[in-house]
């Protein structure tokens, strides 16, 4: 008797597939982890804003000697922060970005675990809280990236991930969506900025983190625009502020960058004789010159730069020297070695630089804050589709996709002439060549053998 075809084989071995437990379980450990990456994301916004107000309660009474506490206070801070930083978390100093970065490329689980880790979500956060609540121009978005790569690496390794490259890639996207509510966002920051050897097999991963992050964020905290909806369009009088916005911007931007690389690799240079004893003498100057712009501001430039930013977007004018004071002061904290993004405060820099140049022209406060906003961050982290897809969710306003692009390339193309080195990648090979060092004086005492 002759046995009967099996009916439908593609079902059958479809359903043995997804009933398998060695199917299911790297999917469920990973959407875990990126449900995990939203849930963290807003609670460290949370606890940033939290800082943020204990430090103004401190210091902003608007009288007697608590005005003067920033010069103690903010230079004791730093220090804290980059003595806990050495001792305790070394590599969470800076944005976190440039670690996401170095960790695609090291191959040693050991080295990507000395960039990525838990103990450095809890020393990431921790010492970010501690730098906004001393008043540091420091931000956590560039450190959520850490976090959120840290987060879905360790997934990897519970869930017996092989591709941890693309689960770095995709918790640092979920890290940036989550961050400030834009998922298109943190798509085309893992493609642009992140990955710049982007692999199209990591989409899946890269939109999964991304979706399951943004659910955990929505349920906590419902949808939102970062700076509220931007209501103004720029009209064809306002072209020539377009081209003001991306060209002044991406040269600010572009000196950011500069200033930025130069001191740090330098100050690198100074601390090699007397690591710790030097770090914490830069940390202090760095404090106490951040405390002083900000009395000299009066105290515009302490913290995220957020609220001044959303108020130029509404209309409200900056006073003109606050970029100049902002971008100093990021400088500054960010060659602290203290942890810290550098995300909102270049978007407060960029909206402070195009409110004096709507001033200058006429021109609405808010679109032309919104261009500084394009122009400056385009030429800080030269990733031009992350900027403006960045700034046109965060506004919730579609009417300006094309200035906005404008500004953002105008930006970018203006940084590219005046440096070749994207920011986050520079800081990224400081990481690489400290993990090349190590193994090749690990390796040394063999080989004299």
């Amino acid at each position: 008797m002759a046995v009967p075809p099996r009916k439908y084989p593609m079902l059958r071995r479809t359903r043995v597939l997804w009933g398998s437990r060695r199917v299911w379980q790297p999917r469920l450990v990973f959407w875990s982890g990126a449900i995990a990456v939203g849930l963290i994301s807003v609670l460290f916004a949370k606890l940033a804003d939290l800082a943020q107000l204990g430090f103004h309660m401190l210091v902003n009474d608007g009288h007697g000697w608590r005005g003067w506490l920033p010069l103690v206070v903010t230079p004791l801070g730093f220090v804290a922060c980059a003595w806990l930083a050495f001792t305790c978390f070394p590599n969470s100093q800076g944005s976190g970005i440039p670690q996401a970065i170095a960790a695609r490329h090291l191959r040693s689980d050991e080295d990507r675990s000395r960039l990525l880790s838990l103990k450095m979500v809890v020393g990431k956060i921790g010492l970010t809280l501690l730098g906004l609540l001393c008043g540091a121009s420091i931000s956590r978005e560039g450190p959520t990236v850490q976090v959120g790569a840290s987060v879905m690496l360790q997934a990897a390794r519970w869930g017996g991930i092989a591709q941890e490259r693309g689960l770095i890639l995709a918790g640092s996207a979920a890290g940036v969506a989550a961050a400030f509510n834009t998922p298109l966002a943190g798509i085309v920051f893992a493609i642009e900025e992140m990955g710049r050897t982007y692999q199209a097999r990591t989409n899946g991963l890269v939109l999964t983190a991304v979706i399951f992050a943004g659910l955990a964020s929505l349920g906590l905290v419902g949808n939102y625009t970062y700076f509220g909806v931007a209501k103004d369009s720029v009209s064809f009088a306002d072209w020539p502020l377009v081209i003001a916005c991306g060209v002044v911007g991406g040269g600010f931007g572009a000196l950011f960058s500069w200033l930025t690389l130069k001191a740090t690799r330098r100050i690198r240079r100074w601390n090699t004789l007397q690591p710790l004893k030097r770090t914490l003498v830069v940390a202090a100057l760095c404090g106490l010159g951040v405390a002083v712009i900000g009395l000299a501001a009066g105290g515009l430039t302490f913290g995220t730069g957020y609220s001044q930013a959303r108020g130029a977007i509404e209309g409200a004018p900056l006073p003109w020297y606050f970029f100049g004071a902002k971008l100093t002061a990021g400088v500054l904290s960010t060659v602290s070695g203290i942890p810290g993004g550098l995300f909102a405060p270049s978007l407060a820099v960029g909206a402070g630089l195009g409110s004096t140049l709507g001033i200058a022209f006429g021109s609405s406060i808010g679109i032309a804050s919104l261009l500084g906003m394009a122009g400056y961050f385009a030429g800080v982290v030269q990733a031009p589709m992350t900027a403006f897809v960045i700034i046109l969710e965060m506004t919730g306003n579609h009417d300006n996709v094309i200035a906005l692009m404008l500004a953002s390339m105008l930006g970018y193309g203006t940084a590219r002439i005046v440096s070749h080195e994207p920011l986050y990648h520079a800081l990224s090979r400081i990481f690489i060549a400290e993990a090349i060092r190590r193994h090749r004086a690990e390796a040394a005492p063999g080989a004299e053998g």
